[in-house]
């Protein structure tokens, strides 16, 4: 077993390193990263690999992201406090608890595997984070309750962008999408939404994500 303070340590090195290589661009994000490292939202098992840049096992057969995948969205969203933001597909909790310090209030994030809401409900106690709700739910649909969001991630792949997203996102808002085949290559997609309501789309590049199950997804 690693201890604490070497977790620690080879994490920190893990962020410099994507900040130097420019993975990491802003400040708000390098201290995001630092203050929640990755070790705190993985069984014990992994948390001595929290640290490597590659994705990892989470309970469900689902993945925790790859840090430099993780901070590549975050830069995407172009996230700041107060921002309204959704996230589709909690997981282990680490995204949220990094959006949540970006923007400094209540995130709403939604898992549709209860096994996996409970797990990323632990880790966000454990963490100290208390600002944000994972709802039990089809992330396809979004989330209603607390639309028009000015930022939506989605951390799954969809077979294409599911309009609920679309529209419950806020004029001027940004959704962040893989897009693409079930278990291969997506493209990841910045939909940017006008002040006027038109829709452009912008594309990153490829990614590879677990697939977005649900009514406006993939089905099981």
């Amino acid at each position: 077993m690693v201890d604490e303070e070497e977790l620690l340590r080879r994490w920190e090195k893990t962020v410099e390193q994507l900040f130097r290589e420019g993975v990491i661009k802003s400040e708000p994000v390098r201290r995001a990263f630092l203050k929640y490292p990755r070790y705190l939202f993985v069984e014990e098992r992994y948390k001595k690999y929290a640290h490597v840049d590659e994705p990892l096992p989470i309970p469900a057969g689902q993945t925790i992201s790859a840090p430099h995948m993780v901070a590549i969205m975050l830069e995407l969203a172009d996230l700041r406090p107060g921002l309204n933001v959704l996230e589709i597909g909690t997981g282990s909790g680490w995204n949220a608890a990094l959006i949540s310090e970006l923007v400094k209030t209540d995130v709403y994030t939604v898992e549709r595997l209860p096994e996996l809401v409970e797990f990323a409900r632990k880790n966000l106690e454990r963490a100290g984070v208390k600002n944000v709700h994972v709802i039990l739910g089809d992330g396809s649909k979004g989330f209603p309750p607390k639309a028009p969001y000015d930022r939506i991630i989605v951390t799954a792949g969809a077979p294409e962008v599911p309009r609920p997203l679309i529209q419950q996102l806020n004029p001027g808002g940004k959704l962040i999408i893989p897009v693409g085949s079930y278990h291969l290559w997506q493209d990841l997609y910045i939909i940017d939404k006008t002040e006027t309501g038109k829709i452009k789309k912008r594309r990153w590049g490829g990614v590879a994500f677990v697939p977005l199950v649900g009514e406006y997804g993939w089905n099981e």
